[in-house]
Order: structure tokens, then sequence, then C-alpha cells
């Protein structure tokens, strides 16, 4: 009687033999191992997909980390600029005052520690009205500017790199026409 070894089996399924001669298909051996690459190039394809998704996250993270922090200290800078605009109407008077001076350097040396981490205010002022980056308050017919532009700057803006961090509250500027017409009706 012979004995089977191990050697024996994996030789013969190796070669497409099986003990009880049922014959595998040489198509359904190609077939399975085009399935089974097919699986493997997904799987791998997927991986380097999340890779690069966090990645993505992992920047984003990085760049965008301060975004809550400085939304917070906008009121600082927006109450240090109200207080020097209350503080001196002249610029004469405001070069003797030791107090307006002082505030003028800290709102000098906030404003550039926040273009340092890429905090810059927003130009609104005779810029056409961007409803992505302003907030309209009111409208008005006493300007000079264009209809559709921005009057008045009410509170600035901000953006961190290329997102929004607070939109400006602006005065847009409209037509005297519209609110003739408005008037008749």
């Amino acid at each position: 009687m012979a004995t089977n070894t191990v050697d024996d089996d994996v030789n013969r399924s190796a070669t497409g033999e099986s003990k009880d001669n049922d014959l595998t298909p040489d198509n359904d051996l190609r077939s399975e191992i085009a399935s089974l690459r097919e699986r493997l190039m997904r799987a791998l394809a997927e991986i380097e997909n999340t890779r690069r998704q966090g990645e993505r996250r992992t920047e984003d993270a990085q760049q965008y980390a301060i975004a809550n922090f400085a939304r917070e200290l906008l009121p600082v800078v927006d109450n240090l600029r109200r207080a020097l605009g209350a503080g001196a109407p002249d610029a004469e008077a405001a070069k003797g005052d030791g107090l307006i001076q002082g505030v003028a350097a800290t709102d000098r040396i906030l404003t550039q520690i926040l273009n340092r981490f890429g905090v810059e205010e927003v130009n609104a002022l005779n810029e056409p009205f961007d409803p992505m980056k302003h907030e309209a308050v009111m409208e008005t017919e006493e300007t000079e500017q264009p209809p559709g532009n921005v009057a008045q700057v009410l509170e600035d803006g901000y953006m961190l790199h290329d997102r929004l961090l607070r939109p400006a509250r602006v005065v847009v500027a409209r037509s005297p026409q519209r609110s003739s017409q408005a008037a008749e009706q």
C-alpha cells in the first residue's frame, strides 16, 4: 500500500491534479487568481486613498488649528481699534498721549501676530458686495459709490488663509431709482 505524504499532496495541487480525479479546469484557477488579484488591487488603492485623506486632514488641522482661538481674539482687535478711534480725534493730540500710543502699539503687535499665523483682514470698503465675505447690515443711497458696492464698514471681516473667520458687516450702496419706485407703490 502506498502512503501519501504532504509533498505528494502539494505537487498534485500545484499541477491541478486531485486525489479524486476531480480536475479543476485551468480557466477556473485563472479566473480565481484574477479575482483575487483585483481584490488585492482594490484593497491597495483603498489603503492609498485612506493614507492621502489622512495626510490632507493632518495638513488642514495644522493650517486651521488656530481658527477658534483667532475668532475669540477678533473682538479684542475690534475694541483696540475702537479705543484708538475714540481716543484722539486728530493726529496731533494722539502723538502726545502715551495711552493712545500704547494702545496703537498693542494693536500693531496683535495684528502682526495674527498676520504671521495667516489671519488677514478682509478689504471691504469701496469693493463690490460679496456675500461670501460680507454681511450686509443695511443699504444706503447717500453715497458716491456705485450700487452694489460697500459704502461703509461697520465691523471688519477676517480670513484664515483661504477660509472666512468672520464676515465684514457692511453698509451697501443702492441705486436711488429703486427707492423712488418703492415709494410710488
